[in-house]
This record gives C-alpha cells, structure tokens and sequence, in this order.
C-alpha cells in the first residue's frame, strides 16, 4: 500500500523522469528515430542529450529536432547514412532545484544483410540414416525468423521425425524415399524491413540400394553426454535434444534434483524443446533429455546456470523534508554477479560533486542529517554488472508546506459485504503529514480490528459489513497545520440467485424455460446474461426474459449446458444447469385451466414504509402465468375489502411493495394466465406501519365567492388511508391580497367546504388548505388565489358612438366603465339593438324582435352585421360580469342608407300565342329603399341550344306586367327580371317558356300523360271507332315525336250496365296504348342521348357582339349555360304534385299547336297542346346524374 511521493504540479520541484526509450533501440531506417525522453518539474525542466559520453549540440544538425515542451529527439535520416547516428544517448532534464537523467539509450540500425553467395552440393543419401541440413543465416539486427519451404512456397511438414533446430537447421532423425526432392530452401524474415531472403536450394536424393538397418537412438545436437547452457534471471531458458535412430525415437525430459515447473514450462517442436518462462534462481540445475526407441534409450545432461542482471530489491524513493529534518535515499540491488552501486548528484558522481557536510553515503545509503532550504537535488543510484545496469532518480524536495488532501471530497466508495473496502486519503505536506480518520464525525478510528491504516493514508476494512456504512473523515496533520476531507461507504448486499436453473430433458421441437431468481441489493442495477457452453447464445428463438430464458422449437444443437449470470456494477453470481434434447414421442391432449393460487407467502426486509413480499407461484396447468395481481386488505379502514396494490411478471416471485403510515396491512397474491385468474392465495401475515403525519395535502383546493360578501374554500378530502394517523383535520388559511394582514385560520374536521363570510366586494384572496392529524401536519401546502363574491355591476358605459359603415354595417364604440363599478369579473358588454321601422313612408311598421351581441372582454367598440337598410335602429349597451348585467346605457338611434332590393317576388308568363307571351312579376319583398323600377333582359334559344340577341327592357316601379310582341313561333325564350334602388339592380329572377307551335291539321284532342306508360281514356261513344297517337317533346329539342295512329273501334254495347274492365276490347285497347307508350318510350330514349345540350360558350365566344353576351344572375348579365345547368330547373321553376304544369308556372311547356290554344287535334293528326317537361332535381332534391335523362324521366314530358 506505499507508493511514490509525488509532489503537487502547483508547488517547486525537482525534475523526475517521466517517459524514455529502452535502453536498446534499434531503428528501421526507413523511419525518422524517435528518442523519447519527458520529465516533469516546478519550474518545468530544460532538456539536454550526450552522445557517446560528450555533449550532443541538436541545433546544429538540421536533421534533429527537439519538441517543445520536452526532450524527445526527432531525426530525420532521409537521404541521409543512418549508421552516423548510431551510438549510445543520454537525457538531462534540469530546473534550478536539480538534474535527472535518463537511461543510456544505444541506438542501432537494423539490419537484414544479403545471404553469403555459395554453391550447395547435391547431396545423396541410403535410406535409414540421419541427416542435417544447415540454414546459417546472415546475421540480421534484429537475428532473423527462420522456416523452410519448397519452390512453391508451401512449408515442409515437420513431425517428428524431421524438425527445425533453434538455430535454423533441418535435421531428419532417418531419411526415407520420400524425402527425395531438389527445393528445399531455408528462408529468412527479418522483421524490422519485413523482408524476406531465400537461400539456394538443396538437393536430396535418398537411395535405397543399401538401406540403413535400424539402430539405437543418438544426439545430433547437443553432442556429448553433457553440455552447458546459462541463462539470465527474468528470461527464457531454451533447451533443445535432436536425436537420430531407426525407428524415430521419442524424446522426454526431467530435472535431475527437481520438478520441472509446471506453470512455466512448456514444450514444443514435438517434445525435442523445453521452454521455462520468467526465470528464477530455482531454475539452476542439470536438465535430462531422453530418447527412446525400441532398441534403447540414450541421454543427454544440460548443466543450467542463472546469472541476473542487477535488479530491484528497494529503490531509492522521492523525499520531501522539512527544513532541519533527516532523510534517508537507499538502493537495494541485487544480481549475479553482485553489482557495483554507484551514487551521483544531479547526474554529477556524488564523489566530484561540491561538498555537502549534512551527506554521509554509506554504500548503498545515503543519509541527509538537518537538510536546509535550498538544498533540493535529484539523485542517481547506477547498479551495474557485466550482464546489464540499473539507473534510478530519486529526488530530495526541501519544502515547508501545510497538509494538503489530494482525495476528492466526498467520494462515495461502494463494497458488496464481507469484502475488503479501501477509503482514501491521499495528502502532500511537509513534514509528512499524520493521517487519522473518524467515522460519523465522532469515532476514532484506531488500528485494528477491523481497520488497518496504512502509510499513505488509505483506510483499510477487511472484511465489510452493513454497520460499516456511514461518513469517514480523514484529517491531515503537520506542525504547520491541519486538513480533513469527508468520503462515505456504502456496503450493499451481495447479489444470490435464490432460484438455479434446473436440468430440463425437453423433446425436440418443445418449448423450455430456464428460471434464474435472484436477490440483489436494491440501489445496484443489475444485468442477466446468459451463456450456452461458455459463449453466446445463438441467435433466433432464445428469449431472455427479466429471471428466465425461454428456448423455442428445441433441437439437438440447443443441447448444452446454460449459465446464467446476474452482473451488477460490483459483483456477480452464476448458475448453470443441463438441456438435454430427447425425440418427440406423441403428445398426450393437453389440458389448460388457471394456475393454483400461489403458496408460502412471506414478508421480509420489512420497513417503515416498505416490505418485500415472496411466494411460491402455483402450478401453471400448460398456461404460462401473464401476472401476479398482488392486493391487500386495510384491517383498519376497510376490513374486508381487498384492494389491488401492483402487479409483477409471471415470471417473479418477488415483490417490492410501497406502503403507507397507519395501516392494518394483509396481503394476498393472484396468478393470471390466459385462461384466467387463480383463486387467491392465503393472506400473509399482517403487518401494521406506525402512525406519521399526513404525506399530502387535500387535492383540488378552490376558492370562489357564490354571493356578495362570502368566500366558498373548498378541496377533496383525504381517504382514511392517506390519514396516516387519527384525527385528521384540516387548517384551512386565507387572507386579502395587497392588504396588510396576517393569515386568518380555522382548523375543521369532516368536512370539505368552508365559508368566510363578510369579506369585501370581489376582492383576490390567497387561500391554502393542510391536512394534520395527532402525530403532525402534512407538507407546506400551495396557495391557491381566488376572488370573493362578486354583485351587479354599478355603471353603464358612456359616449355611445355609431358608425355606419354602407347598409347592412355599422360600428359602435363607447367608453368602458370604470374596474371598481364592475364589481366582478369583467366578462364583456352586451349590445342591445332592435329596428323600430324602416324609413320608406309606404312602409309598414312592424314589431321587431330586440338583436343583441356580446362582446367579451375589456372592449370599447364592435360591429353590427346583417343591418337591414334604409332602417331606423335603436341601441343600448350593458356591462356583464359572472353576476349579472349592469345598467343600460342611454339609447342611441341611428339609421341605414338604402340598399339594393331583393328579388322579384314571383315571374310568371301567361297567355302564349304564335308570337307573344304576357309576362307578370310581383314586387320584391324587401325594397331596402325607394323602388325605382324594374329591368327585363330576354333572348331566344334555338333548336341547337344557342342563345339570340339580348332584348332589354325597362318599367316603372308601378309596372308589373308586359305583353311581348313580334315573338317567333315554337321557340323557348329565357327573361331575366330585377329590381332597383338608387343603390342599383338587385338579385335576378329567371324564367324560359315557349310560345305556341305553328299547326293547322286535324282537330285532334289531347289528354297529359304524366311518366306513365299506359292511359285510360274517358268518355268515349260506343259504336265509334277513333283514331290514338302519342307524341311527345323534349324541353331540350323542339322536335316533335310522334307514334302510328292506329284506329281503335268502341263496340255497341246493350243497354243493361256492364262492367267495361272486364271486358276484352277494353283490356286490348289497353294494351295497344301501352306498347304504344313503350315504343314512343325507346324513340324518345335514343334522341335524347344523341344530344341536345347548349353549346353556349362557343357561340358566344364567336359571336362577340356585346348585344347578345350572356347575363349572369348577379348582376343582371346572362351567363354561360353547361351542361350540368341544362338538366336543372331554372330559378322560380315550380311543378305541381300532381304532374301537370299550369301555363303560368312552367319551365318548360309545349305552348299549343291550333286554333286558339284549345288543346284540339288538327286535321293532319298533328299534337297541340302543352306538355309538361320537369328536368332533372336540383341538387336539394336528390343526387341525380347531370347526365342524359332515365326513360322514368323522358316520360315525364308525355301528353
């Protein structure tokens, strides 16, 4: 436990060596030669070299560099002969309180010279007999690595029978046929150059004219029954027996005197090499080498004797002393031969150095008696024999220094228990300091049983226990003063596993689990490792779990031995168990059910405010086991009740479990698997925790006032549980913002409200509420800040101000009242606004439903939307608060401008002819000022969907009906009216209707059918024949279709009453009109699908002539139409339920063809009349396609 003084880099000393390069340094030449030399010092040394005993000037040889800061060599030998810097270097590091020095470091090149030139001589042998091949390497710096090989550079076998000797030759105990061939060829690596030279090949040829008979064993090397081998002390003895014979012999070795050290010693090149490693003088001693065959044996004795270089039995220490102490520098060395020790100063022999009275050297010692300030030096001690040397620094630093501790305060050493803990105190003073320590501030710690103080400071405790743990402090003490420092133990429990692994026989393609419970100490966290035979495990189907290992899909290569291993940061456990894998033998039905309730229930490392609760899980019944639900019964509180507390993995059996004060605690544990819970187990024993006062406060603290002159304090009060002791109450506090006073208390029980009473008007109030019992009050509580009750507000706002911003718009701004007249909190203002009339004199006034808006916040203006205009108005405005409304303000009235009318009330057409059409509009039922009149806007639309020139017509706002002349035949005509202000035109409303089709034939009547496809016709005579027909148009297409007549005869019929529906002219009649509706149906079907749509935007877009550009509906113009438009009725479109269209509602009506529009058949069988043409939904009645109509549809537009 002693170390090497070392001196604080903030104080003066001497310059000790740190880093330098070993005493032999060969060099590649390839490479710059680097000769480390560092040293540290107070003031940092100066560095400086000899060469070969005389001063080395580096900056006069450009090639060498020195690094800054240290003494390391740099040189540069590119281009340059390497072998000018070979020699023997020395490092001087100095400051002004002395010198150290360096090793003498020898600096060699390495070499790998080229093999001498010969010529080898074919060598021919009988069979049988021995034979040496020599290699004799040239000799490389460092000696080079020798191997044999053939020209194909593939190694020869070596057995024995043919080996390498360590000197590289190849020696052949007998040769045999084989062994002829013309390559074998030494090779040579030296490893600095990494290069490789070849020597020439040798030529064997073995004959077996006159083979060698067999014979007993000899040495080819060493020669002789004896030879002589000395190896140096700490190094490798080497010692080879190479024997010939016929058969091979064996070789074996044997100390004589001794054994051979087993730990050391080992063999190689097939037995013919014994090596022992680190040797000792022990090692000295004749070494036996014996060959045998069947014929005899022969030996050899190797007489082996240790020398040593000098080596350490006690080197010189650094010291630090006082002024008028005594010191003393010793250098114990040993060797064989005994070295010489040799003393200098500051790198000068202590013999020339100047003279120094307080010195006495005394061999091996050198003795300071009352050293002085200022005497400081380093000191060299140089051991030498004929085999090596050995040189140390040890300085002598003369200071007068108080204690220092160099320990970091409060350093936390850790120990598992019943191991040894080492508490340091690392110090630096002079004199040295005396080191003591206490535990707990307040025991001596003396030596002995169990602590052992040691020179440097360092606490020792052999053996640690749990009572060890605490607080240490260690005290520094010299006669220039005094320091402590503090470090704490902690002795944690050792790690166990409670639960090993046990042998598993598992049939193949089976599942297993291996288990491996353990205990640890809580504050440690540990890590579970498992191992197969010692090495990882495989990867795929191991699962490794918290305690287990599971395997899945066993097979023969699972089969092994499995270790676990927990590992924390100070200690580990293992166990290990066997797998042994079995073929699968049919299995029997399995049967799943829930696992038995677990068993053994016990508590242990019981406290406070924890226990750890163990059990014994029950049995499984082929359902691993998810969970065990742990809960516990409150004898106290809630006897009878079971609680659930937490859960654990299946795979535990261990539970730490968090309790609370005041409680009768029972627990009982339930395992869960997938088929459901066990039953539960046993209780535990009980285990009742001492009152304490209440862990927490009531949760959910609120303070709010409910009426003028009250403060409500509420919380959620605790449970019985939370109490932690009897009489629980609560102390409730409150007290004013901003107003000098003390908190106001009232302790209450029972309760979770409370009520000051007589406070201010909403005024803040800091509010906390503590829960205490009998045996303390819980932690400092937080302050909640809520308001007293607030009242009506007093004020109202002034200087309402409107802003109309157009007709619909305006703005109000006010001023707010004041915050105090408030009296609570601000929620907003409220705007009350009602229309007392319109302003038009032919306007009736009518009762108006009183607007308001609130506007929330500390506001002072907002905006009115959906005005109507030309409108007299009325305003108040409210201030609002959570009680209620304030007074109102004084009315303010003001008025909207005139806007734009809404639409015409309704658009009819009535009365079509040939060419005119009576148009009549009802007005708009909103004029939003004084109506000055009406614009007309019409155009026709052609047969091929394009739309006419435009016509455009203005009324007086008296005018609600015009008659249209000079209109074309058969044609649909569009009318776009709308109504205007001053302000300009309003919404637009839209008609289209035709005017009569041009037909003069027969006098034809005509009945509507409406989308049916049959249609009983009433009245007529009987006897009579008629002619029927259907026609039908499309609201698209003018075309007219038209079936076949087809004559149709009404019997006679007697005249008793007969019912006409049974009989069989009307059912055939019936028919006929059917098939007739059907065909016409088809017809009617494929027209339209061919077409029909207007392809409006293209005509417009060739025809700009601004008369006719289509009007859009906002703003009076016509638009383009699309497809989509043309299936959709137009705005104001209306169809009766019963499927008729009246002449002045319809979209889409054929106007009549014949005289007078009586709806007559003319003389050529051509239709008259109106049909009813109801297109497509619109998207409010349904998602119908805006494609080509359905048939249902097409027959919509029959009569």
């Amino acid at each position: 436990m002693t170390s090497a003084l070392e001196v604080p880099l903030d104080r003066k000393s001497p310059p000790t060596i740190t880093l330098q390069s070993p005493k032999d340094y060969i060099f590649d030449p390839r490479e710059n030669i680097v000769i480390h030399c560092e040293a540290k010092g107070k003031p940092h040394p100066s560095f400086s070299w000899t060469r070969n005993g005389t001063h080395f000037d580096v900056e006069k040889d450009s090639k060498v560099l020195m690094k800054p800061g240290s003494g390391t060599l740099v040189i540069d030998i590119s281009g340059e002969k390497a072998e000018a810097y070979e020699g023997t270097y020395q490092c001087t590091a100095h400051n002004e309180h002395g010198t150290a020095v360096s090793n003498n470091i020898v600096i060699r090149q390495s070499r790998s010279p080229l093999w001498s030139k010969e010529r080898n001589e074919a060598i021919v042998v009988q069979m049988g007999v021995s034979l040496v091949l020599q290699c004799r390497p040239p000799a490389g710096l460092p000696p080079p690595v020798i191997f044999w090989m053939d020209n194909n550079f593939q190694k020869l076998t070596l057995d024995k029978r043919v080996s390498q000797a360590l000197n590289g030759d190849l020696h052949f105990s007998n040769v045999l046929r084989e062994d002829t061939r013309n390559d074998y060829i030494c090779y040579a690596r030296f490893p600095y150059t990494q290069t490789i030279q070849q020597k020439q090949p040798i030529s064997v040829t073995v004959l077996d004219s006159n083979p060698e008979g067999e014979r007993k064993p000899g040495f080819m090397m060493p020669l002789g029954k004896t030879s002589t081998k000395m190896v140096l002390r700490g190094g490798t003895l080497e010692l080879e027996c190479i024997a010939d014979g016929l058969p091979t012999p064996e070789i074996s070795w044997q100390k004589d005197g001794g054994e051979l050290p087993s730990s050391r010693a080992a063999f190689f090149n097939f037995k013919k090499t014994l090596k022992v490693s680190d040797v000792n003088e022990a090692d000295g001693g004749d070494y036996r080498c014996t060959a045998t065959n069947n014929l005899g044996t022969a030996h050899h004795i190797i007489k082996v004797t240790v020398k040593a270089a000098p080596f350490w039995v006690s080197a010189p220490r650094n010291l630090i002393l006082a002024p008028n102490e005594t010191g003393i520098l010793t250098c114990r060395v040993n060797g064989e031969p005994k070295p010489k020790i040799s003393w200098f100063v500051n790198g000068v022999p202590i013999e020339n150095a100047p003279e120094d009275h307080s010195r006495k050297v005394d061999a091996d010692t050198v003795i300071l008696n009352n050293v002085q300030t200022g005497s400081s030096a380093v000191y060299q001690c140089n051991a030498s024999n004929e085999f090596g040397y050995l040189m140390a620094n040890a300085f002598v630093n003369v200071l007068a220094e108080p204690p220092r501790v160099l320990t970091p305060p409060n350093r936390v050493y850790q120990v598992i228990t019943n191991n040894p803990a080492l508490l340091h105190c690392a110090s630096f003073g002079s004199p040295i300091p005396t080191i003591t320590w206490f535990k707990d501030s307040q025991t001596s710690v003396k030596n002995g049983d169990p602590y052992v103080i040691h020179e440097n400071g360092t606490l020792e405790i052999h053996v640690a226990q749990p009572v060890n743990s605490g607080k240490y402090t260690c005290i520094a003490t010299n006669n220039l003063g005094i320091k402590e420092n503090h470090v704490y133990l902690e002795v944690k429990e050792p790690t166990r596993i409670l639960k090993q692994p046990e042998y598993k026989v598992v049939q193949k393609g089976m599942s297993t689990v291996f288990e491996c419970k353990v205990k640890h100490d809580q504050s440690l966290i540990p890590t579970m490792t498992w191992l197969k035979d010692n090495g990882e495990l495989p990867n795929g189907r191991f699962e490794v779990g918290i305690e287990s290992l599971t395997i899945r899909d066993v097979t023969d290569e699972d089969e092994g031995t499995y270790t676990c291993i927990m590992n924390t940061t100070l200690d580990q456990d293992s166990a290990s168990a066997m797998l042994t894998v079995v073929e699968a033998t049919p299995p029997p039905a399995i049967v799943y059910e829930e696992p038995d309730a677990p068993t053994e229930l016990e508590l242990t490392d019981q406290t406070e405010r924890s226990v750890q609760l163990t059990w014994v899980p029950g049995d499984e019944h082929n359902s691993p086991t998810q969970k065990f639900l742990i809960q516990y019964e409150d004898l106290l509180h809630q006897p009878g009740v079971w609680i659930n507390l937490t859960e654990v993995d299946g795979t535990s059996s261990t539970a730490q479990l968090n309790l609370s004060p005041y409680v009768y605690y029972s627990f009982r544990v339930l395992g869960l698997n997938h088929v459901g819970y066990s039953q539960p187990s046993q209780p535990s024993s009980q285990y009742r925790t001492n009152p304490a006062a209440p862990d927490e406060n009531p949760s959910d603290v609120q303070c709010v006032g409910t009426k003028p002159g009250n403060l409500v304090i509420s919380w959620k009060s605790l449970t019985g549980f939370q109490a932690n002791g009897p009489s629980l109450e609560y102390k409730v506090q409150w007290r004013q913002i901003d107003v000098d006073e003390d908190w106001s208390s009232k302790n209450v029980a029972n309760v979770s409200e409370f009520v000051v009473t007589g406070t201010p008007i909403y005024v803040p109030y800091e509010v906390k509420v503590q829960a205490l019992n009998d045996y303390g009050s819980g932690p400092e509580p937080e302050v909640v800040i809520g308001y007293s009750g607030e009242d009506l507000p007093l004020s109202a706002p002034n200087s309402v101000q409107v802003m109309v911003h157009n007709s619909t718009l305006a703005e109000v701004h006010w001023e707010p009242v004041s915050f105090p007249s408030v009296r609570g909190k601000l929620q907003g203002y409220k705007v009350y606004y009602r229309r007392e009339r319109g302003l038009h004199n032919t306007e009736e006034d009518t009762e108006q439903q009183e607007q308001v808006l609130t506007f929330s916040g500390n506001r002072s203006e907002g905006r009115l939307p959906g005005l109507q205009p030309y409108s007299l108005y009325n305003l108040t405005i409210r201030v609002l608060n959570n009680k209620g409304e304030g007074p109102p303000s004084p009315s303010k009235i003001f008025e909207t401008p005139e806007g734009v009318p809404g639409p015409p009330s309704f658009l009819d057409t009535i009365n079509p002819s040939l060419d005119s059409l009576t148009l009549k509009w009802g007005p708009p039922m909103n004029n939003n000022g004084r109506l000055a009149g009406y614009t007309l806007k019409y155009q026709p639309v052609n047969n091929t969907s394009e739309l006419g020139p435009v016509k455009v017509m203005t009324f007086l706002a008296n005018e609600t009906t015009i008659t249209l002349g000079n209109l074309n035949s058969s044609m649909l005509y569009k009318f776009h009216l709308s109504a205007n202000t001053i302000k300009g035109s309003g919404p637009i409303i839209t008609k289209e209707a035709f005017t009569v089709m041009d037909t003069s034939k027969d006098d034809w009547k005509k009945e509507l059918v409406n989308g049916s496809h049959w249609h009983m016709i009433k009245g007529l005579k009987p006897g009579t024949s008629y002619k029927v027909r259907v026609v039908a148009r499309d609201p698209a297409d003018p075309t007219v279709h038209s079936t076949d007549e087809v004559l149709v005869a009404v019997p006679a019929v007697p005249s008793r009453q007969v019912d006409i529906a049974t009989q069989g002219w009307f059912i055939g009649l019936m028919c006929a009109i059917a098939l007739l509706i059907l065909v016409l149906l088809i017809v009617c079907f494929i027209k339209r699908n061919k077409g029909g749509k207007y392809p409006v935007k293209e005509k417009e877009d060739a025809h700009q002539d601004p008369e006719i550009q289509p009007m859009k509906e906002d703003d009076g113009t016509f638009g383009e139409y699309s497809d989509t438009e043309d299936h959709k009725p137009l705005k104001g479109s209306r169809t009766p339920s019963n499927g008729t269209v009246r002449r002045d509602e319809s979209d889409d009506s054929l106007v009549d063809y014949g005289e007078g529009g009586d709806g007559q058949f003319n003389e050529d069988g051509s239709f008259i009349g109106q049909y009813s043409g109801k297109k497509e939904k619109d998207t409010h009645e349904g998602n119908e396609s805006s494609e080509a109509p359905s048939p249902v549809n097409a027959m919509n537009s029959f009569v």
